[in-house]
């Protein structure tokens, strides 16, 4: 009977090792397939979307040695329009839209997607004039003199100026890199200002718009202005050494998604802003750009526990979040 039981244990021991080896193979086989679609899946829009740059790279090199030649070659002027004309301007036309929105609750297919129900609607008129009046301040007397070392930077590395634009794929390369030194830099010295005495001085200014919108992005006292919303951005280029060209796109997203996560709207096909309106809300969640250091450092747990944590996501409908995952109904007293 022993033996029997002996036999009997070893029979199940080799079916379970036979089991788990069985199981094995199959996870090793779907995550090789699956992994072979993703890689190929990844190669075939790599590729279609870089053949589509390579059509029309004949064209955007030629628009560029125009533009060198235009200006022939003084690269303190190419600089200056590309550094600071170009990304002024198209932060100050989609917030120019948001304005309007703002002010005069219309369109509706705007306001629609407001994410603080009730709030800004109007927006404060006085409140709105200092916080454009604040804005272009930075703008001119902080963001602008930043650039004059930045261009002393950029000629060192020699690359900016180059009459050869840079590949579509090296710009892919250099826009990870900027978003993730912007991320490292934004998140710790937020986190930085919000120590109770910095706060106090400095950063409670940005936070007297619990309910933000598109303009405050940039509605800060000048030290926070350059340490967490210019430094972070201009860093990346300046270790880079990128083509003015990569700058000017970068400056230029950089202030746009700003104004996304600021502008109280979660447009459709847009960003999610619900990430930095829940920071403005509640203070002390939500610090960085991407997320990635407030899952890391903890900073983002109670957001989490919110109806605005399921909002979070690109709206790929026409229907606001704030009505397919509505605020839960207040308990009565």
């Amino acid at each position: 009977m022993k033996r029997d039981s002996g036999y009997s244990t070893m029979a199940e021991e080799q079916k379970q090792e036979k089991k788990l080896w069985d199981a094995l193979k199959i996870a090793a086989c779907a995550l090789g397939t699956g992994l072979l679609i993703f890689t190929a899946l990844v190669n075939s829009v790599s590729w279609y979307v870089q053949s589509i740059w390579d059509t029309s790279g004949h064209f955007w090199q030629t628009a560029w040695l125009k533009f060198y030649y235009r200006f022939e070659g003084k690269e303190w002027t190419i600089f200056l329009l590309g550094a600071a004309l170009v990304p002024s301007l198209a932060f100050w036309c989609f917030n120019g839209i948001l304005m309007v929105a703002d002010v005069t609750g219309k369109p509706t297919f705007i306001t629609r997607y407001r994410i603080q129900l009730g709030k800004n609607d109007p927006v404060d008129t006085k409140k709105l004039r200092q916080a454009i009046y604040t804005a272009l301040c930075n703008q001119f007397f902080i963001s602008l003199p930043m650039l004059v070392p930045m261009f002393y930077v950029m000629k060192w590395w020699g690359n900016t100026f180059s009459k050869e634009l840079p590949t579509f794929h090296w710009f892919l390369v250099e826009l990870s890199i900027f978003t993730l030194i912007e991320e490292i830099l934004f998140y710790y010295t937020h986190r930085l200002v919000h120590l109770p005495l910095l706060y106090k001085h400095i950063h409670k200014k940005h936070h007297e718009w619990t309910a933000p919108i598109g303009v405050v992005s940039i509605y800060a006292h000048p030290v926070e202005h350059i340490l967490s919303n210019t430094l972070p951005v201009l860093t990346g280029p300046m270790i880079m050494g990128s083509h003015i060209v990569s700058i000017s796109a970068w400056f230029s997203l950089a202030l746009i998604t700003t104004s996304i996560s600021h502008c109280g709207y979660h447009l459709p096909f847009l960003p999610s802003p619900e990430f930095h309106d829940f920071h403005h809300l509640k203070f002390n969640q939500c610090y960085g750009v991407l997320g990635v250091l407030d899952y890391l450092h903890g900073t983002d747990t109670a957001f989490k526990q919110t109806k605005a944590y399921e909002r979070h996501r690109v709206l790929l409908s026409l229907t606001p979040l704030s009505e397919s995952i509505p605020e839960a109904p207040k308990r009565a007293e």
